[in-house]
């Protein structure tokens, strides 16, 4: 928090560490502390919040009128003259005892004022005071964190983890946190947590101006300054270091966190751009669509289209494709009528065009997708390889020699990845298909079997197998006496 120079002067959070987004860490943090001063300036003092100039000048100019906040009472209107400045900086004066930790005097001057106001029989101004000063030590009662009797003290905690450390720093006045300071340290030596620690303590009580003539720390140290340390093992000082310490792992969390996800980015920009470099493409291929078919000697043919963007799966943009058009096992129509119907749909819907196609197999599927393409005057327009299996060899549109990548690359591992993840999705969905159409036809053939039947079959015995030895009984508590003894002769005498 800190008091901008000015006439009429503001008071303002200036620096917020923020890592996950949110505006609060925890009790004893200094967002949470800030926010909670903030929100008890508001209701005491009445500082204003306005950007404007209040120089005297202006306010006899009448340049400004007072906002919202005049009006619903959070703000004295200083802007208009409503409030002398020799009265407000008593309330700047007020709010810097508070940052100081000397809540009681703040307190003394506040009873003093409500006893003069109700001497002039100023009974409301007398009552908003009390309000005021409840509001005050509910603050103190919530600040006091351990005994009144610490004041004017310390507190440091250190940890590390690979190359960086964290170090949190309290102040404790009259048993309460009045600051909280937390920082990470990238070690570019093998600097022990004691060198650290004491560089910390001189860099962070000259950072703050403290005079402290009490350090607690963790473990001891070799530092000569004008200040007594103080390694606590029971009672409050040591609650004080643990606190320090829950702050410290809390902070440390959501760093290695943040940290992490940066580390993401940076290796997720290093892919993108070598595979362009590997691929020779326009541009980085973040969004990459590979597609796979599935047959078995021509009979319930599929295809599979698999999406990855970033180099990882989006499995909610996968999609898979019943082969309409072909008869017989064709895996190079199959391919030319699967991108097609892909490439369509996304042109109608307005969708966007992925940066990079990739179709399962040799020149002979690349041959068949580059046709779809041109079909739909996309040729030339979408970049688009093939990956022939057997030796990992990319094939280019209108180039006889495949690509050879080096068997380690990303740029390989990535469209690996992308080939067997379209294949394993192709597979599933043929199998299901195949599954259904042998379990259906099976019990399409026994006559005087409607669909409700056939799902009460499957709900109760869940395959053929089971249904070929159920007993009579068994079938007849499932479907009912008629029925079951239908399916039973159909399976005896079959």
């Amino acid at each position: 928090i800190s008091i901008k120079k000015e006439a009429f002067p503001r008071v303002l959070i200036t620096r917020t560490i923020v890592k996950d987004g949110s505006e609060y860490y925890g009790p004893y943090t200094s967002v949470y502390l800030a926010n909670l001063l903030m929100s008890l300036f508001k209701e005491i003092y009445k500082i204003r919040t306005c950007k404007y100039s209040l120089s005297s000048i202006n306010i006899d100019a009448k340049k400004f009128k007072p906002c919202l906040e005049y009006h619903i009472g959070n703000c004295y209107a200083p802007c208009i003259g409503k409030i002398d400045e020799d009265f407000y900086l008593k309330q700047i004066s007020g709010i810097r005892n508070i940052l100081k930790g000397n809540i009681g005097s703040v307190a003394e001057y506040m009873r003093s004022l409500m006893k003069t106001y109700s001497s002039d029989m100023e009974f409301e101004k007398a009552n908003e005071i009390k309000q005021q000063l409840k509001k005050l030590e509910d603050f103190k009662a919530k600040s006091i964190v351990v005994n009144q009797s610490i004041n004017n003290v310390d507190v440091f905690n250190i940890d590390r983890h690979e190359s960086f450390a964290f170090v949190n720093f309290f102040k404790i006045i009259n048993g309460a946190i009045i600051q909280s300071y937390t920082s990470e340290i990238k070690c570019k030596l093998d600097e022990s947590l004691e060198e650290i620690l004491v560089y910390s303590i001189v860099a962070i009580r000259d950072k703050f101006n403290s005079t402290s003539s009490e350090i607690i720390i963790p473990f001891e140290i070799d530092l000569d300054i004008n200040a007594g340390f103080i390694v606590p093992k029971i009672g409050d000082k040591k609650k004080l270091l643990d606190l320090s310490k829950r702050n410290l792992l809390f902070y440390k969390k959501e760093f290695l966190k943040q940290h992490s996800i940066k580390r993401s980015d940076i290796r997720l920009n290093r892919i993108m751009q070598t595979m362009k470099n590997d691929l020779q493409l326009d541009k980085e291929p973040y969004r990459i669509e590979c597609f796979d078919n599935s047959n078995i000697q021509g009979a319930f043919p599929v295809a599979s289209c698999v999406v990855f963007k970033g180099g990882v799966p989006s499995k909610k943009d996968y999609r898979h494709f019943n082969i309409k058009t072909v008869e017989g096992p064709n895996d190079f129509a199959s391919m030319e009528e699967v991108l097609y119907r892909r490439y369509k749909r996304c042109m109608e819907d307005g969708t966007g065009l992925p940066d990079l196609v990739i179709v399962d197999g040799g020149k002979g599927q690349l041959s068949s997708a580059m046709l779809a393409l041109e079909k739909l005057g996309l040729l030339g327009k979408l970049n688009i390889i093939s990956l022939a299996k057997k030796l990992e060899e990319i094939f280019f549109p209108e180039d006889p020699i495949p690509l050879y990548i080096d068997k380690n690359s990303e740029t390989l591992k990535v469209i690996q990845q992308l080939r067997d993840e379209s294949h394993r999705f192709a597979i599933t969905f043929h199998r299901n298909k195949r599954s259904k159409a042998f379990i259906s036809s099976e019990l399409d053939s026994i006559s005087g079997i409607g669909v409700k039947t056939k799902e009460k079959l499957y709900e109760q015995f869940k395959s053929i197998k089971y249904m070929k030895e159920a007993s009579l009984d068994s079938l007849i508590s499932a479907i009912g006496k008629s029925k079951a003894q239908i399916v039973f002769d159909y399976f005896q005498n079959k």
